[in-house]
């Protein structure tokens, strides 16, 4: 019967396979970042995103993270956001000092489960983020959604990049932190699209 029960489960999550992305429309051009210094980064979330505790396949629910011991799961994930946001923007010099306000919209990563049994999964993650003076507050970009999602280790895979040390928490902070860098201008192009079982 759990046999079945997982079978059942594992042709569900594969039928949720589809396409993903990460991808943006409008970056900022490199002589215009490059004038920014980078003073905060202000990470909400707003109320109405969903969490939730739940060890399944796919939880519906915005916020998903279980990576971190059992906690306020909005407060962990900011930090996440906050500090891929920062190390994407900390090589900008520049003599203006801005802040970069971000609003999550969606963070499922895996749970457990789907980590351990799934045959391939998604860490979905989007966002909104804009440049504003760090002193008046003033906009200086209209708020830009970028769509992060990243394929996820799974099975053996998730095993053996636990053990080197490559967590979904290190994962998730570098793409963040290679997003960020890209949308700047001050990195290497990462939009791409990819195939892959996810919610």
């Amino acid at each position: 019967m759990k046999a079945r029960i997982l079978t059942l489960c594992l042709a569900l999550l594969a039928g949720c396979s589809g396409s993903w992305e990460t991808d943006y429309s409008t970056g900022i051009e490199n002589t215009v970042s490059q004038k920014w210094r980078v003073r905060e980064v202000n990470v909400a979330i707003p109320d109405d995103l969903t969490t939730t505790e739940t060890n399944s396949y796919a939880p519906n629910a915005d916020v998903v993270w279980h990576e971190d011991p059992v906690g306020d799961r909005r407060v962990q994930v900011a930090e996440i956001v906050t500090d891929g946001v920062r190390r994407g923007a900390r090589p900008l010099r520049g003599s203006k000092a801005v802040n970069l306000d971000v609003t999550l919209h969606e963070f499922h990563a895996l749970t457990p489960l789907a980590r351990a049994k799934a045959p391939s999964a998604v860490h979905n993650i989007a966002f909104s983020i804009q440049v504003v003076d760090a002193r008046t507050g003033e906009p200086l970009t209209e708020p830009e959604f970028i769509r992060a999602d990243l394929e996820a280790h799974v099975g053996e895979a998730a095993f053996e990049a636990f053990q080197q040390g490559e967590t979904q928490k290190v994962r998730i902070t570098r793409h963040l932190q290679q997003v960020t860098a890209s949308w700047l201008g001050i990195g290497p192009d990462v939009r791409r699209s990819f195939s892959s079982a996810g919610r």
